[in-house]
């Protein structure tokens, strides 16, 4: 049986903001969890010090790399947390994270929140998937 996503938004402002409230998910086999993802190499060293667009790209890049991994894509997300240590910032460059969801056909619902720090001290923004196949 094939994935079917069912939208649930009572409200449509949300929409606009680019998530859903929610997502009612059927038809998945297989469902998986990705450890937050942060702007590091692939030897494990921290990019992009003090540059909040970098940061989101690469994050991305590395969430797409984990779900590559399992077979999936953004495509296959239901659920994005995103943790900041400056969400003023953050929203300055949302649009680097929107638009490479919105080009996978996707609005996952969709966490955002600020901390004071990430694990590793020149971080400013970690992606905390979910997804399903």
């Amino acid at each position: 049986m094939a994935m079917e996503r069912t939208v649930v938004n009572p409200w449509a402002w949300s929409v606009e903001m680019g998530y859903n409230q929610g997502e009612v998910v059927s038809g998945h086999t297989r469902t998986l969890y990705c450890s937050g993802q942060t702007a590091m190499s692939g030897d494990g060293k921290p990019q992009h010090a003090d540059d909040m667009a970098a940061q989101v790209a690469l994050s991305l890049d590395n969430l797409e790399a984990v779900l590559g991994e399992a077979g999936m894509s953004l495509a296959n997300l239901v659920r994005l947390n995103v943790y900041t240590t400056d969400v003023d910032l953050l929203f300055q460059h949302y649009g680097v994270l929107a638009s490479r969801l919105g080009a996978a056909g996707v609005a996952p619902p969709t966490t955002m929140l600020g901390v004071t720090r990430l694990a590793i001290p020149d971080l400013m923004v970690e992606l905390e998937g979910t997804a399903v196949a």
